[in-house]
């Protein structure tokens, strides 16, 4: 368990420990080896806790570094959440024994895509490119879409020691300006990634579709690629923008053709393009935040995702149609309670909703809101009353994109579950009970590393918002409510994409009162309302990187209402 020093009664000193569900202060014996200062972020072992939640005593067994230090926090995440950024040396020489490119007899029974047009289309930083696209349109204006995903099975096979630490794994996890593979760097930046001109092995999903982009017939086949170029976001965006010139130009326009007319499609049954922009945060060498950058959910990324989509549709066919036990991403269908929240948020800025909406009116609400001021805390409030997507062995569909069969197939670098997937597809078959352990496993460990991401990106966050509070103690921040409670409000700063809260008590010298029905807080003397995307301004008064808090004080505006 980790703690960090934060105070000293007498002898003993005091730890605040993240991972306790109930108390989370600890009493530390004091260290032998070193004498502790407060802000040392420590590894501590409980002997006993029969006392706990009253009191929790724990020794010091390392200190790991200190709180101040930008450095420290991948670092401790790795140890909180019991992640590794180094691999046993068995599973090193393994993949150290592959060559750095296909061996001849590696290329036999498998269907040769060199001449094909073939690129990737990746982020700026992008290291591991696990998968290509080609598209041709023929004379009837039917489109021929070929999406390659790096064959890593060819590789790592099952009980293999590659395997074994694949699956302890189960999926990479990225923190700002760090990657934590779930394969050495041999594979997943190396062999497996299908860089620009060199030959690598894949499996490629053949997909034909109408003018209308109904999908004809497909197929699915081990092959071998060579992209022709490495794309990033960016280029291929200035491509179809028609700022730069490239041989590749009619294919990429093409892709955007096609895109639209699948998404237009996957519409049509309901399904959400939120298009939300990425905060990501810019991180400096010592691991220091200083500022973020949104990155646009533009017409590039979608087109990549579509494609990304249609090719899992079409592997759940293909899986469904054989009769093949296999894991499915599954989606369930959101309580009526948190939709019924929703609905109630929407209608108050105005959309009109019937009382029992379709999928398809959500998805038309979404498409008149795209110019809403109201639009992205929209976005923020349907992804917030979304149930989790999970890994089963059991087919019950995808409820967020509106499909009855849907798996994981085009990311077998950063996940285990796509790799069992291509398994199955050409070399194995798996009883339901293995599945569901598999299912299961992924599943869990995906939270994981979704919680370790999530514990630094917020630190990240107050590191930078504790830099803006020295530069200009009075900087005003742009935000608007998006849970309201009896006793304040929470609320979310843009772009940042923080949240912050503010006690009823710090509103106002007002005496404010929570109205059920209209789920705000309500003003006796100024009538100030505070509901569910009320946009407010903000001014931060302190961070805490001990606690993960942050206090902040509201902008008000609001004078007393005139007595008559």
């Amino acid at each position: 368990m980790l703690g960090v020093i934060f105070d000293k009664e007498n002898e003993v000193f005091l730890a605040y420990s993240h991972i306790l569900k109930e108390s989370k202060i600890v009493h530390v014996k004091p260290f032998t080896k070193t004498p502790l200062k407060l802000g040392d972020i420590v590894i501590l072992k409980v002997q006993d806790w029969s006392s706990y939640p009253r009191k929790l005593t724990a020794d010091v067994v390392n200190i790991l570094s200190h709180i101040k230090k930008p450095s420290s926090d991948i670092e401790t995440a790795l140890v909180e959440y019991g992640l590794s950024d180094t691999f046993p040396q068995g599973v090193i020489k393994e993949a150290e024994k592959y060559p750095k490119e296909p061996k001849k007899e590696d290329l036999e029974d498998r269907f040769d895509l060199t001449k094909e047009e073939t690129f990737t289309i990746d982020p700026d930083t992008a290291r591991d490119f696990d998968d290509a696209l080609s598209l041709k349109k023929d004379e009837n204006g039917d489109f021929h879409l070929i999406v390659h995903i790096a064959d890593v099975s060819h590789y790592v096979k099952k009980g293999s020691l590659l395997d074994e630490e694949a699956y302890k794994r189960s999926n990479s996890t990225y923190f700002p300006g760090r990657c934590i593979p779930m394969l050495p760097e041999e594979l997943s930046n190396g062999l497996c990634s299908l860089k620009e001109n060199v030959l690598r092995l894949t499996v490629s999903v053949f997909m034909h579709f109408d003018s209308k982009g109904n999908i004809k017939n497909y197929d699915i086949r081990r092959s071998y690629i060579k992209s022709q170029k490495r794309f990033t976001y960016k280029q291929t965006l200035k491509i179809i923008e028609g700022k730069l010139k490239n041989k590749h130009e009619k294919t990429v326009l093409l892709m955007v053709e096609l895109c639209k007319l699948l998404q237009s499609i996957r519409n049509k049954r309901g399904s959400v393009d939120l298009s939300l922009p990425e905060v990501s945060l810019i991180i400096e060498k010592d691991q220091d935040p200083s500022g973020v950058e949104l990155i646009e959910y533009d017409i590039t990324h979608q087109l990549v995702e579509e494609f990304m989509l249609k090719a899992n549709e079409t592997v759940a066919h293909s899986l469904l149609s054989r009769n093949t036990p296999a894991i499915f991403r599954i989606h369930d269908t959101p309580s009526d309670s948190d939709s019924e929240e929703f609905y109630a948020l929407a209608r108050m800025f105005g959309f009109k909703l019937k009382k029992s909406p379709t999928k398809q009116d959500v998805q038309k609400l979404f498409e008149s809101a795209k110019e809403s001021e109201n639009h992205y805390q929209l976005c923020i409030a349907f992804i917030r009353s979304m149930k989790l997507a999970i890994y089963s062995e059991d087919n019950v569909g995808h409820f967020g994109l509106c499909l009855e069969h849907y798996t994981h197939f085009t990311s077998p670098i950063r996940r285990y579950s796509d790799l069992v997937i291509h398994r199955l597809l050409f070399e194995e078959t798996l009883e339901k009970k293995a599945l569901k352990e598999i299912a299961v496993h992924c599943s869990d460990k995906e939270r994981v590393s979704f919680r370790a991401e999530s514990s630094v990106n917020l630190l990240k966050k107050l590191r930078l918002l504790q830099k803006y509070l020295n530069n200009d103690p009075d900087m005003e921040y742009e935000a608007f409510v998006t849970k309201v409670k009896h006793f304040g409000f929470y609320f979310e700063v843009y772009p940042l994409m923080f949240e912050g809260f503010i006690h009823i008590s710090e509103i106002g010298r007002d005496y404010y009162h929570f109205d059920d029905k209209r789920n705000a807080l309500i003003g006796k003397a100024t009538n100030q309302v505070f509901n569910p995307g009320k946009r407010i301004k903000v001014l931060l008064k302190q961070v805490d990187f001990i606690t993960h808090d942050s206090i902040w004080k509201l902008i008000n505006s609001q004078k007393k209402k005139n007595k008559k």
